[in-house]
């Protein structure tokens, strides 16, 4: 449902006039969704969790500087 209604509504917000201008806001929000899931995928991950994302990135750089 989201996948298609956002984008009609941003288009008709947006005031915008081609089928091209829809077909970008389509692709820009499937991206952005993908690279949510993403991002939450990883963030997921047992080794990550009660850990913020900047405090897993310091640890794992000091762990590699140690190697």
């Amino acid at each position: 449902m989201m996948g298609i209604a956002l984008p009609l509504i941003l288009f008709y917000l947006l005031d915008l006039q081609t089928f091209s201008q829809l077909f970008t806001i389509s692709a820009v929000s499937f991206l952005g969704w993908g690279v949510s899931d993403f991002l939450a995928t990883i963030l997921g991950r047992p080794r990550l969790q009660n850990r913020s994302p900047g405090g897993a990135l310091r640890e794992d750089w000091e762990r590699r500087q140690k190697e």
